[in-house]
């Protein structure tokens, strides 16, 4: 896994002041994507135990932050080493995550049991507090709605969506 960009605060992807890590690639292509870069699995820094004590430590060293957000690219391409990120996330700082995908809530559930990729996405719903999901559509493009650039998607308090559909 590569990580493409970190923003160690930003007021954009989710309320109050929030530490963004983009991650490289994405196989969604949505048209009028304003991330192309992110397409790729082959740019940015690579991801180890060094890179992620860093991000622990910027963490945990800075008072104002609110949350965490993951963004891309698509984390859920990355998801067994965005699951463990998270949980240690969680873990140490009890911050609050956020994360933005292409793909729906409905799409992770139903694929849950496909293999180890589609379980550790599915998994990932149970450590985060909001999923923005959807892919970008261009047409439905709205500057006005907040967190999200097409009026599909949507913001989904996981746990809660979870536990009214009774879904483990």
């Amino acid at each position: 896994m590569k990580i493409l960009k970190i923003f160690k605060e930003t007021i954009s992807d989710g309320p109050g002041i929030r530490y963004s890590i983009y991650v490289a690639g994405c196989l969604h292509a949505c048209p009028g994507c304003h991330n192309l870069l992110s397409w790729s699995f082959k740019v940015g820094k690579e991801f180890d135990k060094e890179y992620e004590d860093q991000i622990i430590n910027d963490l945990k060293s800075n008072p104002l932050l609110n949350g965490v957000t993951f963004s891309g690219g698509d984390p859920m391409f990355s998801a067994k080493e965005i699951l463990a990120l998270i949980k240690r996330i969680k873990q140490e700082t009890n911050l609050n995550i956020w994360l933005y995908t292409g793909f729906t809530i409905e799409e992770l559930i139903d694929q849950k049991n496909d293999n180890e990729d589609t379980l550790a996405r599915f998994e990932i719903l149970k450590e985060i507090d909001t999923l923005v999901d959807g892919r970008f559509i261009k047409d439905l493009y709205d500057p006005e709605i907040l967190y999200r650039g097409s009026s599909n998607q949507r913001l989904i308090d996981t746990k809660e969506y979870l536990k009214q559909n009774n879904i483990k």
